[in-house]
């Protein structure tokens, strides 16, 4: 009787235990490896302004980084939207570029005195060596230093930022850019 009982009933054993003891280095030995600590690698370090390019204008232009900020914001002039197409000039010292893209979606924006909707558009930036798409949303900044924020919706794509340091890096795609 004990020894059908003991047929049904599972217990691991000597070989179970040997076999754990046995495979349990090798996975701490390649664990460094993974996925999870790859991506680490890959996540590029940014100073407090870097240098941006906006495609397929080729326009380069200085980029205040604001981990406060959700959303990339660009300063723009005469800005009219018609059937959800944003059309709108980029800032003189820029090259006056005139521009029409559609409308995604508004965003409401907290300031110190206001909240705001502003219309956010898709976009091609260059920040280093990474070209990406994303939502802009767009502003009149001509009171402020820079002409572009960016914000989490790029630095969340694999970059650090060293607020002590600015200009750490140069624009590697520079295809159709105008030095």
């Amino acid at each position: 009787m004990n020894s059908a009982r003991g047929r049904f009933t599972y217990f691991p054993g000597r070989r179970v235990t040997k076999m754990i003891f046995l495979i349990l280095p090798f996975i701490i030995a390649i664990l460094p490896f993974t996925p999870l600590h790859a991506e680490d690698k890959t996540k590029m370090v940014i100073g407090a302004v870097e240098e941006v390019v906006l495609f397929p204008w080729g326009v380069k232009l200085p980029a205040r980084i604001d981990t406060g900020a959700g959303m990339t914001s660009l300063d723009v002039r005469d800005l009219t939207i018609k059937n959800k197409v944003a059309q709108f000039r980029l800032p003189e010292k820029y090259g006056n570029t005139l521009i029409s893209l559609p409308v995604i979606r508004y965003c409401k924006v907290r300031s110190s005195d206001s909240r705001r909707r502003r219309p956010v558009v898709e976009m091609e930036l260059c920040v280093g060596s990474r070209r990406m798409c994303v939502w802009v949303n767009l502003n009149d900044r001509s009171h402020l230093e820079y002409p572009l924020i960016l914000g989490r919706n790029v630095l969340n794509q694999g970059f650090i930022v060293d607020c002590a340091e600015e200009r750490m890096l140069s624009v590697k795609c520079l295809e159709g850019v105008s030095q």
